[in-house]
């Protein structure tokens, strides 16, 4: 059974449509990556699941973990699991790293029912999974991106989601910035990520990420709808020859 399924969504942005009648199912243990030309809509379709203000639904349906998403708030939506990973993430000075990562951690831990992290054992996990990341206690004590470089930004944002644990992630060209080791660094903390019990989309636009992350499936997304889907090799074939032929096919 899908774990996010979309269906035949259309949306405009300040009355110009942008997606078209998409439709994508997501199982749960697989990893869909979205491929496709500036301005075809995938950031859109991102902002769209996690509940970003102006992107909400003209027609269509969205069901998360059988959940219409279009009834819940962009905080609900995360607390039941839906994560966005931001292609350029904010920054938030005077608000401490920990705190914030904590309160999120256990504003989800209260929504499932679990009991929420003193500071000890939350200290404890934040260190454990930041130490496989390879990221010092030091970056930690800043203010949320507060003066992080692009790298350290992608990875404090896939160091938040395995600490949220969420079941489907969103990565919005999470690879946009990266020089190759921060890249493997990002790509070796989704595939830890990775289990039987969640799911993953990344939107790219290049190859070389799903190099690292290897999908399941593979969309190429232009003008609004999805013009073709595959497998890994239809990334290799973007690669070699661009987006052209297949936009012009479809």
């Amino acid at each position: 059974m899908a774990i996010l399924n979309i269906n035949n969504v259309h949306l405009n942005v300040e009355e110009k449509q942008i997606l078209k009648g998409i439709s994508l199912s997501v199982n749960k243990g697989e990893v869909h990556a979205i491929m496709g030309p500036n301005g075809s809509g995938k950031s859109t379709l991102s902002y769209m699941l996690a509940g970003r203000e102006g992107y909400e639904l003209e027609s269509g349906k969205v069901l998360f973990d059988q959940m219409d998403i279009s009834t819940m708030s962009a905080d609900e939506r995360a607390k039941a699991g839906l994560f966005l990973a931001f292609q350029y993430p904010v920054e938030l000075p005077g608000v401490s790293s920990m705190n914030f990562l904590r309160e999120a951690v256990n504003s989800r831990r209260k929504y499932l029912g679990e009991a929420e992290l003193n500071h000890l054992d939350f200290v404890k996990e934040a260190r454990r999974i930041a130490k496989e990341m390879l990221i010092k206690d030091e970056m930690l004590k800043r203010y949320v991106n507060v003066g992080f470089s692009g790298g350290e930004k992608k990875r404090f944002e896939i160091f938040q989601m395995s600490m949220l644990n969420p079941k489907v992630a969103v990565l919005d060209e999470t690879d946009s910035g990266l020089d190759v080791d921060a890249l493997k660094i990002v790509s070796d903390g989704v595939n830890n990520f990775r289990s039987k019990e969640n799911s993953v989309i990344v939107i790219t636009h290049y190859q070389r990420l799903l190099d690292y992350i290897v999908p399941d499936y593979v969309h190429i997304l232009a003008d609004g709808v999805i013009k073709k889907s595959g497998g890994p090799e239809l990334a290799l074939h973007v690669e070699r020859n661009g987006y052209a032929g297949i936009i012009n096919a479809a």
